[in-house]
This record gives C-alpha cells, structure tokens and sequence, in this order.
C-alpha cells in the first residue's frame, strides 16, 4: 500500500510539473498577439530580426536557453551590443516591465515555441520571481 502511495505521488509531481512547463495552446495564443503589439516592429514577422541592428530569434540559445536570462533582458531591456550566432547587435531594446507576468510569460512562451524554437514555456511564477530579483 505505501509503495502504490509513493508511486501515485511521485506520477502526480511529475504530471503537474510537465503540464507547467508544456506550453499550451492558448498561451501560445495570447503570446501570440502580445508579439504582433510588442515586439514584431523590431524582430520582424518572422522572428529574423535586423542585420547588425536588432538580433533574430529563432534557433538561438539566448531565447531557448536560460529563461532567467531572457525573463531579465524583458524585465529591464538591454542597452549594450549582443552576440548571437557569432554576429553583433547593437540595437537598444527597451524595458518591458509594464506587462504583466502572464504577458511576458506568454509572449516569450510564443517565442521559445515559434522561428523553429521548439522549448519549455515560461510561466508566470518564472517571471514572478525575476522580477522580485531585479527589484
């Protein structure tokens, strides 16, 4: 009985923690939407960005990797040359800290999830917690 306990628990943990990180669809359809507001002027409709001006977004470790460090680029924007995919970018990004944590979540879960990126999504407790650090 305490072994089928233990194991209905640890499957329960499990399901709960994949469903956070699993994006969904209507994350991705908020995101979506907050893209086209925000930040398709600079990036680009198809996520390329601008040469030596503002850096693309797909297939690049700076959005699928480190969400702390993307969370924090959003939260305070990023006023100094960026390297991606060995190229420079110069272009200033401004704070987008008025959003909501949901709205950032969403967004960057679009992000990480379109341009080929294929990555967990950001939740809202993510960005929650950034922003308590950037304080």
């Amino acid at each position: 009985m305490r072994k089928l306990i233990v194991v209905l628990s640890l499957l329960t943990v499990g399901i709960v923690s994949q469903s956070m990180q699993t994006p969904n669809a209507a994350s991705i359809t908020r995101g979506k939407a907050l893209y086209a507001q925000y930040c398709m002027s600079c990036h680009q409709a198809d996520g390329a960005g601008a040469p030596r001006m503002t850096p693309p977004l797909g297939k690049t470790d700076y959005v699928t990797g480190d969400k702390a460090r993307l969370i924090g680029i959003v939260l305070k924007g990023l006023n100094e040359p960026l390297e991606v995919n060995g190229e420079e970018y110069f272009n200033p990004m401004a704070s987008f800290a008025h959003m909501n944590d949901q709205q950032i979540a969403d967004v960057l879960t679009y992000i990480r999830n379109s341009f080929g990126n294929k990555a967990s999504a950001i939740t809202p407790a993510e960005v929650k917690a950034q922003r308590a650090k950037i304080k």
